[in-house]
């Protein structure tokens, strides 16, 4: 059974809510001990992973990228770099005013497309959906749970609730 492509915006939209709530909240129990936003910023789960900044900002990417793939469409401009967490806010709004604007017609009878992607060491060539519902998803929802985890471990109060409903 195939899942229509266009029901991914709803999915990213509402997991950007999740990441501007859980920095929203990282960021007051930051200021309430004493770290700083770089700190912040810089937190990770272990040496060899990337620190919340970069988790909040592949969420970001994955998040306008792969819709675009599915739609046909020009790819929005990746955020990499030193990001201020009000950068990372104003991105992920503005990531989900660009998937407002996207309609269900824009993703029909794309996803059975071969496309071809290259991920690093391999480029292979997938239907559009099992791009989206596999890899882009999965990729989605891990570095969302990895900046929930960062936060987590760091000792800010955040529960499923958070996770699941943006803090609603």
């Amino acid at each position: 059974m195939k899942v229509g492509l266009f029901s991914f915006v709803g999915v990213y939209s509402q997991g950007l809510s999740t990441l501007a709530n859980i920095l929203t909240k990282g960021a007051e129990y930051a200021a309430a001990t004493g770290a700083t936003e770089t700190d912040l910023l810089e937190w990770k789960l272990a040496e060899d992973m990337f620190p919340l900044r970069r988790q909040a900002q592949i969420v970001c990417d994955f998040s306008t990228r792969w819709p675009a793939r599915a739609a046909g469409l020009a790819l929005p401009q990746s955020l990499d770099g030193e990001s201020t967490l009000s950068e990372l806010q104003a991105a992920i709004v503005g990531a989900q005013a660009w998937l407002s604007n996207l309609r269900p017609e824009q993703f029909e009878g794309q996803d059975d497309v071969p496309l071809s992607v290259d991920i690093g060491q391999l480029k292979p060539t997938l239907p559009i959906g099992q791009w989206v519902s596999g890899f882009a998803t999965g990729n989605f929802y891990f570095h969302l749970s990895m900046a929930y985890a960062i936060l987590r471990t760091k000792g800010v109060p955040l529960g499923k609730r958070d996770f699941f409903a943006g803090g609603l």
